[in-house]
């Protein structure tokens, strides 16, 4: 459809949801999953990881003159759908139609993932306080060290919008930017699988780097009879049974037999 000046009609935000509102029910009739990215208040991002993509994300001058209207977007409601895939964003952005944007993310170079790896060794030690964020001020810096980190830099992104916009960065790609901020709060696991990495990696190289004392200790919790039997191939219902039988002890001659005994002896005194 063809615009004076190139630029659709302005269109009230509330008809703009409520378009979107109608076509995503579609979709989902249709079996299609459907993520839209849910605002509550003002503060887009509210953990380490969310908060971390949206502090890279606003670190770079390509971005800054956009940033503004996709905060106001994505706080909204506009980001109507948000798929995060490895290596990829898929999105649908509510504007004056339904636009359809692609963000393709270059993989990790792995010269660049073994040295997070290496700096991060042993400073980890669950998968849990990885993904919750919870690591000394010298992890996290080395994390999200720009340029050597895990974020990715403009040069390392590629954006595709359908809407007429011309620009690198139209509002309705910066919406979805910050979308994935707001995702990474819920699942801060898609920010590896966005970059085509493992997170269990950070854990190993951990427990690779704990003391000899920390690993006997832990290995002592760890190891119980199922394990043993494990360990060894045995079951260990059958390893009890071939255990040799303890010799029975000798029997305390009783009241009777020793009575026995004293009259013979006498008998044969007599004799």
């Amino acid at each position: 459809m063809a615009y004076y000046d190139g630029w659709a009609p302005y269109v009230p935000v509330a008809q703009r949801r409520a378009k979107a509102a109608r076509e995503m029910a579609q979709l989902k009739k249709k079996g299609i999953a459907v993520t839209p990215v849910v605002i509550a208040g003002r503060t887009i991002a509210k953990t380490f990881w969310g908060k971390s993509w949206c502090d890279n994300l606003e670190r770079y001058s390509d971005y800054e003159n956009r940033l503004p209207r996709g905060r106001t977007y994505v706080r909204n409601g506009s980001v109507v759908n948000l798929q995060i895939a490895p290596g990829e964003v898929n999105a649908t952005v509510s504007g004056s139609n339904l636009y359809q944007v692609k963000i393709k993310i270059e993989p990790l170079p792995k010269a660049r993932w073994q040295a997070i790896c290496d700096d991060c060794s042993g400073a980890i030690d669950s998968l849990i306080e990885l993904l919750q964020g919870r690591f000394s001020k010298g992890v996290m810096e080395r994390i999200c060290r720009q340029g050597s980190g895990l974020f990715p830099a403009p040069k390392e992104i590629k954006l595709a919008c359908s809407c007429p916009d011309g620009a690198y960065m139209c509002k309705h790609v910066a919406a979805v930017m910050y979308g994935i901020g707001a995702r990474l709060d819920e699942s801060p696991e898609l920010l590896f699988r966005l970059n085509k990495v493992d997170e269990k990696e950070l854990i190993a190289k951990a427990g690779k780097a704990l003391p000899v004392a920390k690993s006997t200790l832990a290995s002592k919790k760890v190891l119980v009879s199922d394990d043993l039997a494990d360990l060894f191939g045995l079951e260990m219902g059958a390893a009890e049974a071939s255990k040799p039988e303890t010799a029975a002890k000798p029997k305390r001659a009783t009241k009777k037999a020793s009575s026995k005994k004293k009259a013979t002896a006498k008998k044969k005194a007599r004799g």
